[in-house]
């Protein structure tokens, strides 16, 4: 009889490690590929924003240097609330101090941007196009691409920081370190912010909307509380991180102090994310998407392109008429402030043109209301980019929809939303102001030509290769960095001839020059029309 041997029972196979260090598997491979990616956007904007800061010192000593300026200007922001619910107060004489005032709370707010974008960039907008899950079927932990995304973020804020700390070292070394920790504090926050908002939605779009949207109620609440107090010590004020940022009080009597709400707030946020993050599956939010109708309703590709954008659409505008009703406001307290300061008024003229003062400043903030606006049609132009390289595209464009009506689509949402953001840029500076509704409505509209030139540029950059795409954000953010520090370093002309909106008529106060309105909008159309034709020639990105 044969014997029969029968081999030993298989030893089960170890069950993958889920705590401890097995969360965070991949974490390192997952930074320097996060990194990799954001080689070319981070650098422009730690370049933008730091170069809004450092430049600050240069013109404060030209416009305010003087004692007895700097002095008169402390006394006007004391009894001018509607300055200090735009800047907040400020706390020094010195020009440490006043860049701290000027520029602070902006640079914050920047910084807060910057950091929001890179969080959800690489959590949820990898769930979103199915990129995580294929990563996640190697060796990566749960938690591995949040806190990848979380470093990314902290490397960005960290050589901001250092940029600001360094550059201003000058005016004062513990005020630059407060400044620069400050900036980057705020940066963290609502980097963790955006991890936490990430966990709750299925959408990158929606992630980034509606952290955008804490950020805007923080700097509101910095605002009110600003605008009631002269100290920043209202309750309001301490309600908000960017008001946190404000009363460390750089370059006066620093509160060091301050850092650790920064601290505890980054600490709270990061370990509520990281929870979440554990409770879930990927691709997965704790707040699904409802489902959409048994039939569809969505019949064009336009209509499909207003769907998908309606919410920045409406984000933007309400932005842009709340941002005018506060400009328009400050209008005669900027009268007040400037004075009799030829330095300042020299610089306004050159943002507003040489005509009277209260025209040069409602001049100069549709220039910035302009700039501003590129950056919506620049990120609006982009979403064809964000639909084809996670395939969206695709599934639509199998149908009967050829590429250029696809792409129509989306462009007209673009151009349109421009124009009408600035129409209620313009019915918000009217209202804020009080009067010359027709002069600000034309001075609005004429920033339109600049505007669809750098959408055209988008346009032209993902119609050529959709790797170039991204090259959009460096132009945008170039000519909003001319046209930020460039009438205060009064720039060489040429240089400042860079940006299309210096080549634009300086409204309202200036006699409509209809030559470079023509010329850039045919420049735009010429673009556009050249992108269009590379996008249908070419094949269709593939991630």
């Amino acid at each position: 009889m044969t014997a029969v041997t029968t081999a030993p029972p298989a030893s089960p196979a170890p069950a993958r490690r889920t705590g401890g260090r097995g969360h965070l598997a991949g974490t390192g491979p997952l930074l320097r590929l996060a990194l990799r990616r954001d080689r070319v956007i981070v650098p422009v904007w730690l370049v933008v924003i730091a170069m809004m800061v450092l430049s600050m010192p240069n013109t404060l000593k030209e416009v305010y240097g003087t004692t007895a300026q700097r002095a008169d200007l402390m006394d006007s922001l004391a009894t001018n609330a509607s300055l200090r619910a735009l800047y907040g107060p400020v706390f020094d004489q010195s020009f440490g101090g006043l860049t701290a005032w000027r520029v602070g709370a902006f640079a914050g707010v920047f910084a807060a941007v910057m950091s929001l974008v890179i969080v959800v960039r690489h959590t949820r907008e990898e769930e979103e196009t199915g990129r995580q899950e294929m990563i996640s079927s190697a060796m990566v932990g749960r938690r591995a691409p949040l806190t990848s995304a979380l470093l990314t973020a902290l490397v960005a804020n960290a050589l901001l920081g250092l940029l600001v700390a360094a550059g201003l070292a000058g005016e004062g070394g513990a005020g630059a370190l407060a400044l620069g920790l400050g900036i980057a504090g705020v940066g963290m926050v609502f980097a963790t912010m955006a991890a936490i908002v990430a966990q709750f939605t299925e959408s990158a779009r929606l992630a980034k909307g509606l952290t955008s949207a804490l950020l805007g109620a923080a700097f509101v609440l910095r605002a009110a509380g600003d605008s009631a107090t002269a100290d920043g010590s209202s309750l309001l004020t301490w309600l908000s991180p960017v008001g946190w940022l404000e009363n460390m009080r750089s370059f006066g009597a620093e509160r060091w102090w301050v850092l650790l709400l920064f601290a505890g707030a980054i600490a709270v946020q990061t370990i509520g994310a990281y929870e979440l993050a554990g409770r879930r599956d990927v691709g997965m939010s704790f707040l699904p998407s409802r489902p959409g109708p048994a039939h569809g309703r969505l019949g064009t590709a336009g209509a499909l392109a207003w769907r998908l954008q309606r919410g920045a659409v409406i984000g933007w505008s309400l932005g842009f008429l709340a941002a005018g009703i506060v400009f328009g406001g400050l209008t005669e307290g900027a009268t007040d402030l400037v004075g009799d300061n030829e330095n300042t008024r020299e610089i306004i003229g050159r943002m507003g043109g040489q005509t009277g003062l209260t025209d040069a400043f409602l001049a100069a903030m549709v220039g910035i209301l302009g700039m501003v606006g590129a950056l919506y049609i620049v990120a609006s132009v982009l979403r064809l980019h964000g639909e084809e390289t996670s395939q969206r595209a695709e599934p639509v464009l199998a149908n009967a929809v050829g590429r250029l009506r696809w792409a129509a689509g989306h462009l007209a949402v673009a151009f349109a939303g421009a124009t009408l953001i600035m129409l209620l840029a313009a019915c918000g500076l009217s209202l804020g102001y009080g009067h010359d509704f027709g002069p600000i409505v034309g001075a609005c509209l004429v920033q339109l030509p600049a505007i669809w030139l750098l959408g055209s540029l988008a346009v032209l950059l993902h119609g050529v290769s959709p790797q170039l795409a991204v090259g959009a954000w460096g132009v945008a953010g170039l000519a909003l960095l001319i046209g930020w520090i460039g009438p205060a370093l009064d720039l060489p002309q040429p240089l400042m001839n860079l940006s299309p909106f210096s080549h634009l008529p300086k409204l309202p106060g200036q006699d409509l020059a209809w030559s470079p309105v023509l010329l850039l909008t045919g420049v735009a159309v010429a673009l556009t029309a050249a992108g269009l034709a590379g996008l249908r020639r070419r094949d269709l990105a593939t991630g």
